[in-house]
């Protein structure tokens, strides 16, 4: 076996394959920083600076939005960010463990682009404003690699941002299209969008997914109480040298 072959766990169980749609050759800019630091269900208390930092930029991204290769640009505040580090993880301390509870996210026109967009001032000034408030903060430019439809941002809903650190990001892709079909199946998730980072040597993490679903109830139970979660999906990330790390949004 070299270090890009996928790892299959005999005894985890069956699923069925993942139903995916072409790339949408987007490119897509993140901006996350860390701002409170909460109980895993206690985001719903808001300091007074992450309130100013929200609307501060809430109030810059209409400038923003007028440029030309700017599709959207979404804002989100954390819902539930789970604990744990993970076994995987245990073996990298040297990996930030993502907890930011402020994110951005602009989709752009193309890949290319999305590197000029994020050189904007007008980002610029949103991105000063963010390292101001938060402990942490992390940037990403990237472009779609995975796809199962889009993430629909018109309404609110539970969002996930799942930050993924690998060993190998050939393998970190195999596992996440090994295990994907297990939350269409026991999910019903029909949105996935899976983000390659552009600059892999500055990267924090491998690959970004965001995905939305409408409730807690409709993502929640099956983490907690369905042990093929366990068995199947996180068995075969920790197999594989891939670590998954979660963070539920929802709109700012």
């Amino acid at each position: 076996m070299t270090n890009h072959d996928l790892v299959r766990l005999k005894d985890a169980g069956t699923f069925p394959k993942v139903s995916l749609t072409e790339p949408n050759g987007r490119g897509y800019v993140l901006l996350a920083g860390e701002v409170d630091r909460r109980p895993p269900i206690g985001y719903f208390i808001e300091s007074a600076a992450k309130k100013r930092l929200i609307a501060d930029i809430k109030a810059l991204l209409p400038t923003l939005k007028t440029h030309a290769a700017v599709e959207e640009a979404t804002l989100f505040k954390a819902l539930l960010i789970p604990p744990g580090r993970g076994a995987f993880l245990e073996k990298r301390p040297d990996v930030h463990i993502a907890r930011y509870d402020v994110a951005l996210l602009v989709r752009v026109t193309t890949p290319e682009e999305a590197a000029t967009v994020a050189a904007l001032p007008e980002f610029a000034a949103i991105e000063a404003r963010m390292n101001e408030a938060a402990k942490h903060c992390y940037r990403m430019v990237g472009a779609n690699l995975r796809r199962i439809g889009e993430v629909d941002h018109s309404r609110d809903g539970v969002f996930l941002l799942n930050y993924f650190f690998a060993a190998d990001e050939t393998q970190n892709l195999a596992v996440w299209d090994y295990t994907a079909g297990w939350f269409q199946d026991q999910t019903g998730l029909d949105n996935s969008v899976l983000t390659r980072p552009l600059d892999q040597q500055g990267a924090r993490y491998t690959i970004i997914n965001h995905c939305r679903w409408d409730s807690l109830s409709d993502i929640v139970p099956s983490l907690l109480f369905k042990r093929s979660f366990g068995r199947y999906v996180l068995a075969h990330f920790e197999a594989n040298d891939t670590a998954a790390i979660p963070i539920l949004y929802r709109l700012a």
